[in-house]
């Protein structure tokens, strides 16, 4: 017995020892791992960050390629960079603000896949998934004060002059809309996210003012709920009803046909079986709410990102979205071609001036939607091409 025992002891360590001595004979001829691939290794000769921009040529060069000149471009790096600068360690060098700011800012303007990027930049796409959200944090951090609702009825009143003088819209503060970000369907969400355009999407609820700025943003919303609905859910619209918001009496914000009528928000005439002076009002009150649609555009035109479907976790997409209106606000208030209505407090709109001379009650929001009706088919309040559009 205490044979069999023995052998059978004898012959599991045999097999043990064989098992380790294959393992070790492996280990010995296995292929060393490389802290960093040598496609990544030449960052520093071969990137696009050394290799291609230190190659532009001029000004427009670099605009096209990172949508900011490289003076805002110096700017905004000097700004973030103690925020997303890190510290070398014992083994590596890290990676510098200026290379994460140049990649961040070609995703926006391109898009381009993460994979992309890394064969582009030599940076590893790992690390690029990493950064591009803080990237995005601290430039929204920066450049926060360029979106801000106004808070005293003084810059409500700048921005109505603005509809006013450049739109023929009278006592407008703001034009509201949503856009659809698409986005790759995130996992477990069944048809949350599902919209009407029979893809996926965020949407990004947004008032513009008369010089297509973002005065508001409200991103995250899912794709199956409507423009309005997403609105009555908002912040905003919570200010505005507990006129937290110092808007002026009598003036309003404009929207499309998605959005309530209200008191402070007017919306075309419903239906096909118009008169003629209701024709003439959607009109012009279209010609006012296309601000925001060209806001939107001159957006996706600048960050073509918005041309493809964003694929990242949903809290990384809005933080893109954020980043982008800001970044759109910013070149378009620091841009030497951007023109400022000058203010003076002694303007008035024709349009108050044409309610109280006909003694119009605008107490309510058909009321308000009807005297503005009249006033654009009015001496007054008419434009001289207005009859021509509707045909």
């Amino acid at each position: 017995m205490n044979s069999l025992v023995l052998e059978g002891f004898l012959t599991v360590c045999d097999v043990i020892q064989e098992v380790l001595r294959k393992k070790l004979k492996n280990r010995s001829t296995k292929r060393k791992r490389v802290w960093i691939t040598p496609l990544l290794s030449q960052r520093s000769l071969l990137g696009a960050s050394v290799l291609l921009c230190n190659e532009f040529k001029t000004d427009d060069d670099f605009l096209l390629f990172f949508r900011i000149d490289k003076n805002q471009f110096e700017w905004l790096l000097n700004e973030i960079s103690p925020i997303i600068e890190k510290q070398n360690s014992t083994f590596r060098e890290c990676l510098n603000a200026k290379i994460k700011l140049q990649i961040t800012l070609r995703f926006l303007a391109t898009g381009d896949s993460y994979k992309s990027l890394e064969f582009f930049f030599r940076v590893s796409d790992s690390a690029i998934s990493l950064f591009i959200p803080e990237v995005c944090d601290a430039i929204s951090e920066t450049l926060k004060s360029f979106i801000e609702i106004p808070k005293t009825e003084e810059d409500w009143l700048k921005i109505a002059k603005g509809f006013e003088l450049k739109w023929n819209f009278p006592i407008c503060i703001g034009t509201l809309d949503g856009k659809h970000i698409v986005i790759k369907a995130p996992p477990n969400t069944g048809s949350d996210f599902f919209n009407y355009k029979k893809n996926y999407s965020i949407i990004l609820l947004a008032c513009v003012d008369h010089d297509y700025c973002f005065t508001y943003i409200d991103i995250g919303a899912k794709g199956r709920d409507s423009d309005g609905g997403v609105f009555d859910h908002s912040p905003l619209k919570t200010a505005i009803d507990n006129n937290a918001l110092n808007i002026p009496e009598r003036y309003v914000f404009v929207a499309d046909a998605a959005f309530p009528l209200k008191n402070y928000l007017m919306k075309p005439y419903p239906g096909h079986d118009l008169t003629v002076a209701e024709k003439i009002y959607n009109y012009r009150l279209s010609r006012a709410r296309g601000i925001v649609e060209n806001a939107f555009g001159i957006l996706a035109s600048r960050f073509q990102i918005f041309g493809k479907h964003i694929n990242l976790h949903i809290g990384n997409t809005e933080k893109v979205v954020k980043t982008c209106c800001c970044l759109h606000n910013w070149l378009r208030k620091t841009s030497p071609a951007h023109a400022h209505f000058a203010y003076s407090n002694t303007w008035r709109s024709n349009f108050l001036s044409f309610v109280e001379e006909n003694n119009m009650d605008c107490s309510e929001a058909r009321q308000k939607r009807n005297a503005l009706r009249d006033f654009f088919n009015s001496d007054t309040g008419a434009v001289s091409w207005q009859t021509n559009c509707l045909q």
